[in-house]
């Protein structure tokens, strides 16, 4: 196992990596920009280093800034989080050339499934159904507008490199696909450094579900079910549950085996995430691969038991999983509400400032209230990154009980000084059809 493992993140899920390396007796580092100096969460790893400045790029997308951190802290890996440089292969790379075991699949897997349109074409070779559309990349606009009249609109364009619904585009007829093309590529090219685009059909009222896995480096693979993420406000999550409503055990076993042959059909080691869209007649389309942990991975820990984190970190220090598929059960509901700094109101515009008040609720009766956070009262949030906050987690014995639950603990949640997500979330939890299970993508946009 690991002496010294350095978080290259920030914030909540550093402080989740930082709690799970402290009960597998693990020492921590924690890098922090400028901007974050005063963060709660670097007060609980054993050493800090300032990597930089404010913004981003000069830190937490600093690969030799954090490189350097590693080498003069005597860390023997690298856990990456989620967003920065989590599925970055150069860095990856670098890691591997710095003797730092990069806690994540290897540099090759992660350009394999980083192109989306090449995981398309391998998780087709798997054996895996991809939703209707390009081969490859396309050249330019017109080889894209001759696909889309052959396929029939509306089609959408996707960045080849993207993620978090950046270069992306629906296309509705002819008489705006060369605009979106436009827009799309541009806007791919100053987020990925890639301004390639491929097509896929549009699917109306799709649903976002997405299975947990894990493999070893010794062939075996596992997935821990599915969760359900189709509440989006802009190709951004903001409510996550699991099981899913549509997925019933024959199905998820099904499509899960065929997750995990993929899976080692790449020699994938680590934790990751396996996205398909659901048709509104019940077909699963691949979509993409994740090559990291999800920040919705706590839905599917609740529900099966399971240390994703701890997991992750014994698999990359070379260890066999300790998990058999046999013995992944899972048991009862859970939802999550990503708790945002957000006004709804104005387009869901950030609100960066000083948190006043913070209070969470406590417990709550039938029901398990999880908190994933690290901020605190007087604690003032960055104009730089993310606006999530924290993760509110309930689990109950059925749907029905993590949704009430979840109801109380959002109404029992206080947070003064700046505006949050939590007046919206429940709104959506007391939405018919949330209550129901029968929504889809679009149920954020009818609620605005």
């Amino acid at each position: 196992m690991f002496k010294r493992i350095l978080i290259a993140n920030r914030g909540e899920i550093a402080l989740r990596v930082i709690r799970a390396c402290r009960e597998l007796g693990i020492e921590t580092v924690a890098i922090y920009s400028e901007a974050d100096a005063e963060s709660p969460h670097l007060e609980q790893a054993d050493q800090r280093v300032c990597v930089g400045g404010s913004k981003s790029e000069q830190s937490y997308l600093n690969m030799a800034a954090i490189l350097q951190a590693a080498e003069q802290t005597e860390a023997k890996a690298v856990h990456p989080g989620y967003g920065f440089l989590a599925e970055n292969a150069l860095f990856a790379a670098l890691c591997h050339q710095s003797k730092l075991t990069f806690i994540g699949p290897s540099p090759r897997v992660i350009r394999l499934m980083g192109d989306k349109a090449t995981a398309r074409r391998t998780m087709r070779a798997a054996g895996l159904p991809v939703v209707p559309g390009s081969e490859d990349v396309l050249a330019n606009s017109a080889q894209g507008l001759d696909l889309a009249r052959e396929m029939g609109f509306p089609v959408l364009l996707k960045a080849t490199a993207g993620g978090g619904g950046k270069g992306m585009r629906i296309c509705r007829d002819e008489a705006g696909f060369a605009a979106n093309w436009e827009q799309a590529s541009l806007e791919a090219g100053k987020a990925f450094g890639n301004a390639g685009l491929y097509l896929e059909k549009y699917v109306e009222r799709g649903r976002h579900i997405e299975f947990q896995f894990m493999a070893d480096a010794f062939g075996h693979a596992v997935h821990l079910g599915e969760r359900e993420c189709s509440v989006q406000r802009s190709h951004q999550k903001l409510v996550e549950e699991s099981p899913a409503t549509v997925i019933d055990a024959a199905t998820r076993a099904s499509l899960g085996a065929k997750v995990c042959a993929g899976v080692r059909a790449i020699g994938y080691v680590g934790a990751g995430t396996m996205e398909f869209l659901r048709a509104p007649g019940a077909e699963l389309y691949f979509m993409e691969v994740n090559t990291r942990l999800q920040v919705e991975h706590p839905v599917t820990e609740m529900v099966t038991g399971v240390d994703l984190v701890k997991e992750q970190i014994r698999v990359a220090a070379n260890h066999a999983l300790s998990l058999e598929q046999e013995r992944i059960a899972l048991s009862g509901h859970a939802i999550e509400c990503r708790i945002n700094a957000e006004d709804p109101s104005r387009g869901f515009r950030p609100c960066p400032g000083l948190i006043e008040s913070f209070a969470p609720p406590g417990e709550i009766d039938g029901v398990r209230v999880r908190l994933d956070t690290h901020v605190r009262p007087g604690y003032r949030i960055p104009v730089f990154y993310d606006s999530m906050i924290g993760k509110l987690i309930v689990a109950g014995d059925d749907r029905e009980a993590a949704r009430a639950g979840m109801i109380r603990a959002l109404e029992a949640f206080r947070v003064t000084g700046i505006e949050t997500t939590i007046a919206f979330h429940l709104r959506i939890l007391r939405d018919p059809g949330f209550i129901s299970g029968d929504y889809d993508t679009g149920l954020v946009g009818r609620l605005l």
